[in-house]
């Protein structure tokens, strides 16, 4: 089939591309600079086991939207062809939970390691916490996996028994139709957006107000600035962070909420966000994380030296 593209179909996929692409290439410098690390020391501190999956699942989350944005807008058709449309909607939910999960698991992970308090439970979470890692991610792959097996095969399963159709306006009406019947699997992914949203609230409050906390101490007892400086910037951090996350956790709410009234301004605008956010906050990460930061610039001064010598 020729593909039909409308201009606002253009523009659609002209702007997830753009989104797309740019964090895919963020996501990947920091994969790349993280697998020579290890290559290098043979070994991974916890922050950057952390940092490696939440970046290998949101450049594999970014190729699935930005497959989806296009077929659909350009090629829609091939979306009919079994079985395209469950397999990108399987692998976009994997990825998409995947970088949530992981997300969450890194606010936990600093919580833990920099709030300071007075708690067995949480001296003795500061002492494992290092241990835990690593099933901490198995759990948020495996648990991201099944959810994305569940929605592939409910999927399959709606467009096998209900329908029956030949052209693309009749496959719309019929989706919308059969998403009707999804509502468990909406209650379940409600659920699990709302318990990792629920694990970056607490983290992210119980951290400002350990910095903040001692924030005022290093202000009673007149320390020295830089100190003051690094949990200023610190707190900043934390904070960009979680409002980055609250953004895109209400944009997987409205998608649950809108993608039954196919709402397609909605909708684009969600998709926005939800491509967006991946390469922000990983950039927000490379320049918090002084090895990432350092890499960045070295490789900025090797190019301002090559255009120099032009």
């Amino acid at each position: 089939q020729q593909s039909n593209v409308t201009s606002y179909g253009a523009l659609t996929v002209a702007i997830i591309t753009l989104e797309a692409f740019a964090g895919m290439w963020i996501n990947a410098f920091i994969v790349c600079v993280l697998c020579i690390g290890w290559v290098k020391k043979k070994t991974l501190n916890s922050n950057e086991k952390i940092l490696l999956v939440l970046g290998c699942s949101r450049f594999c989350f970014l190729c699935f939207s930005w497959i989806y944005a296009f077929l659909s807008n350009i090629y829609p058709y091939c979306l009919l062809v079994h079985p395209i449309f469950q397999l990108l909607q399987g692998g976009y939910t994997i990825f998409n939970c995947s970088n949530l999960w992981v997300s969450a698991c890194l606010c936990v992970f600093y919580c833990i390691k920099i709030a300071n308090f007075r708690n067995r439970f949480f001296t003795y979470l500061k002492l494992k916490i290092d241990r835990m890692v690593p099933w901490l991610l198995f759990g948020s792959v495996i648990f991201s996996m099944i959810f994305g097996i569940i929605v592939y095969n409910t999927i399959d399963k709606a467009v096998c028994k209900d329908l029956n159709f030949t052209c693309l306006k009749n496959f719309w009406k019929a989706t919308i139709r059969i998403e009707e019947h999804f509502y468990p699997t909406y209650f379940l992914a409600g659920f699990l957006f709302t318990t990792s949203f629920m694990a970056v609230i607490f983290s992210a409050l119980f951290l400002l107000f350990s910095l903040w906390r001692h924030k005022r101490r290093m202000q009673t007892n007149s320390m020295n600035n830089p100190s003051m400086e690094a949990h200023i910037k610190a707190m900043k951090s934390i904070l960009s962070f979680f409002i980055m996350y609250s953004i895109n956790f209400m944009s997987l709410i409205l998608i649950l909420v809108y993608s039954t009234k196919y709402n397609n301004h909605m909708i684009f605008l969600v998709y926005l966000i939800q491509n967006a956010y991946p390469g922000v906050h990983s950039l927000f990460l490379i320049f918090s994380n002084p090895k990432l930061e350092k890499t960045v610039l070295r490789i900025f001064s090797c190019m301002k030296c090559k255009v120099c010598m032009r």
